[in-house]
């Protein structure tokens, strides 16, 4: 009798940013090792090989639910997308793979350019052992949304020390 394969999991999660452009968002998503400064489980993030910025790269972060050592597979700084995949973990995660994009919004501000941007982080995995697909999308969708106030929290501030609130 043939083994029974589970379909992989598909989700999306959208964060809208109010008062921010994809080229203000977009370097905080860049740097691949910083997800400790974003993530809200996450509270070490370090690179263990590969140059910034380029395919390749591995990081190792540490947080509330264990280790997760993760590749970035593709960077594109004029689309403003990157993705990476998951290549070990000690919490059931297995084959993710993930997108995360900046686009702009259809609505300009007076300077021609977007007024606010959109994030959107959408992934495929395997099914994991006692979670809801729901559940995890669920998760991701609160960890975006906390991350997208942190950029926009961190702008304000830079701003705010620039005198250009």
């Amino acid at each position: 009798m043939a083994e029974e394969t589970q379909p992989k999991w598909k989700g999306k999660a959208m964060a809208v940013l109010k008062r921010s452009t994809p080229d203000q968002i977009w370097p905080f998503l860049e740097e691949f090792c910083n997800l400790d400064r974003l993530f809200p489980d996450i509270h070490t993030c370090y690179r263990v090989e590969g140059s910034p910025g380029q395919p390749g790269l591995v990081r190792h972060c540490v947080g509330k639910f264990g280790w997760v050592n993760e590749k970035l597979l593709t960077i594109d700084p004029t689309n403003w997308s990157l993705s990476y995949q998951v290549l070990e973990n000690n919490f059931g995660l297995n084959n993710y793979v993930a997108t995360l994009k900046v686009l702009p919004t259809a609505k300009m501000g007076d300077d021609g350019k977007p007024a606010g941007c959109e994030i959107e982080w959408s992934f495929i995995t395997d099914p994991i052992q006692g979670m809801k697909l729901e559940d995890f999308v669920s998760y991701i969708d609160n960890s975006l949304q906390f991350m997208a106030k942190k950029m926009e929290d961190a702008l304000n501030a830079q701003m705010q020390r620039f005198g250009m609130s």
